[in-house]
């Protein structure tokens, strides 16, 4: 868990060391049933066996991500492949279709279905560390997700909207959200929590003011109080990572 203090920190260091995967030159000429044998031939049943226990399905190959960056690097950008790649719903193709992807391409009704259709919290991961976040139009879909009914769509608003706490927080209401959280966490489906409980740590490890009220909040809903994390790690459940990433920016100031 140690690496999840921003957002199921496990997936999102990995991706994060991937941050020029995305080739910007001219893609190969790779048709999607070569992909896929090539994402087959890479595969284990170790790594299948791992993404399972994290939540996914069966339709997937096992591939390491590692190797998946290494594919991706080789076929360059290839929009279309990216997106043919994306409609299988084999998890290894879609984490291949989010490095592949030409952003400025994809309209915003495109991407909703794209988040719309994810099923696994990693994919999820990457889709929005690699697309949502870089799409021009991803403030209007916070706003629009952040009222959504849909699961997916509601998880993508609230990490979007945990970046902007932690980044941009100018115009947000953080009273309001602290109140939704406080009101909506509870009872929300479990890929939403995460990212609600993000929005939560962010407010208070950003916001000193509000800080007293972030880490009641948490206390009171004690979602991750029991969160098992390894040795070396911070716990996600939120007064405990407050405190700790708190504490840590005061012995680096």
């Amino acid at each position: 868990m140690a690496k999840k203090l921003t957002s199921e920190k496990a997936t999102k260091n990995k991706a994060a060391k991937a941050k020029t995967t995305p080739a910007q030159t001219k893609s190969t000429t790779i048709t999607l049933e070569e992909t896929l044998r090539q994402l087959e031939s890479l595969g284990s049943a170790g790594v299948r066996a791992q993404n399972a226990k994290r939540g996914a399905g069966d339709n997937q190959f096992g591939v390491k991500l590692g190797d998946i960056r290494i594919l991706a690097n080789k076929i360059k950008t290839n929009h279309e492949l990216a997106l043919a790649l994306w409609k299988t719903g084999n998890i290894d193709a879609q984490f291949l279709a989010t490095l592949l992807i030409k952003v400025n391409l994809l309209s915003a009704d495109e991407l909703e279905r794209m988040v719309k259709s994810v099923t696994f919290t990693w994919v999820a991961d990457w889709l929005h560390s690699y697309v949502v976040k870089q799409h021009a139009d991803k403030e209007a879909l916070r706003k629009k997700w952040m009222t959504s009914d849909d699961r997916w769509t509601a998880r993508a608003g609230w990490q979007l909207t945990a970046g902007r706490v932690a980044k941009s927080p100018e115009g947000l209401d953080l009273v309001a959200l602290l109140d939704r959280i406080e009101m909506e966490m509870g009872a929300a489906a479990p890929e939403v929590q995460w990212t609600m409980n993000i929005c939560l740590a962010e407010i208070g490890i950003h916001f000193p003011k509000h800080r007293k009220r972030a880490i009641a909040i948490g206390e009171k809903l004690g979602i991750y109080r029991d969160y098992p994390f390894s040795k070396g790690c911070t716990s996600p459940f939120a007064p405990i990572w407050i405190n700790a990433m708190v504490k840590r920016q005061a012995a680096t100031a």
